[in-house]
């Protein structure tokens, strides 16, 4: 069967090309997976934009309407990395739906994948660090108040601590969220996750596998999950402008395998987002989102 992927074409916000969010990547991963065979028609799905009473699950209600308006203060802009008008705002909307959807795909089909998403820096009183809306704690506390899950694992793996996930889900009992971060990165000051693991400078593909393959079982035996969301980012490459780390293409495919295989063997849904990825060779850096898909595809 084939992975059920979730897309928009207004993922991208049409940023200029020396923009240091690089929006070009979210086209150019449609490219690249409908190259591989992975972006069948049959299996994309496309979401609505987020309704604000799932925002507000996780965001303040002030914040949520200042960007549903595009009247965010100057303040929280600059925080953020760039000015919410229109686009940026549906941008956020359907990103943000786009992980809904792809979880409650997931939850049918075993497995799904957004190819937005992992916007883990937006808190809940605003957002920051090219981050608007944090569609992970969106969807988590969605599908919490639904009833559809019970106990929700968030395995953040993007090079950047996942502070904004950790200060929305901090008081949700129900929700674990991991992240394993670089050391010496965005954001200076974190909010403690329920576990973080910080890694040195220079980290490569054989340390970085081993402390993951180290830490999923724990992850595991402490509760039965009912929904893994996974936070692909791809900035632990070596070549990210913004990384610090220094894994090769062959390690983030081994780690996504790691992951992925390791929660599918226990029946656990796992939803995928793509996460960080920040270079000037935008081809490259879609290549390096697709292998999220492809390692999923493998599971669908």
């Amino acid at each position: 069967m084939a992975l059920q992927i979730v897309h928009h074409p207004d993922y991208d916000a049409g940023f200029a090309v020396n923009h240091r969010f690089p929006m070009s990547k979210y086209p150019l991963l449609m490219e690249a997976l409908r190259a591989r065979g992975l972006a069948v028609p049959e299996a994309l799905s496309m979401p609505e934009p987020a309704p604000a009473a799932w925002l507000k699950l996780a965001h303040a209600a002030d914040y949520v309407d200042q960007v549903l308006a595009c009247e965010v203060p100057a303040r929280i802009e600059r925080e953020i990395g760039f000015p919410v008008g229109q686009r940026v705002s549906l941008r956020a909307q359907l990103a943000t739906a786009g992980t809904v959807l792809a979880a409650r795909l997931a939850l049918k089909h075993g497995i799904a994948c957004n190819a937005a998403g992992g916007s883990h820096h937006a808190r809940r009183a605003q957002g920051a660090g090219f981050c608007t809306f944090n569609d992970v704690a969106v969807a988590s506390l969605a599908l919490l108040a639904e009833g559809a899950a019970e106990n929700i694992l968030v395995v953040d793996l993007d090079v950047h601590q996942g502070d904004g996930t950790a200060d929305i889900l901090k008081d949700e009992p129900r929700a674990f969220t991991f992240s394993m971060h670089g050391d010496r990165n965005y954001p200076a000051r974190k909010i403690a996750s329920d576990l973080d693991i910080a890694l040195p400078d220079g980290t490569g593909d054989a340390a970085y596998l081993d402390r993951l393959r180290a830490i999923l079982p724990e992850l595991s035996a402490r509760r039965r999950w009912d929904m893994v969301f996974y936070n692909a980012g791809v900035d632990v490459h070596a070549e990210d402008r913004l990384g610090r780390l220094s894994l090769t293409d062959n390690g983030l495919r081994a780690r996504d395998k790691t992951v992925i295989s390791h929660f599918r063997a226990r029946g656990i849904p796992l939803c995928g987002v793509i996460g960080g990825g920040y270079s000037t060779d935008a081809p490259a850096l879609a290549a390096r989102h697709a292998i999220l898909f492809e390692a999923a595809a493998a599971y669908a």
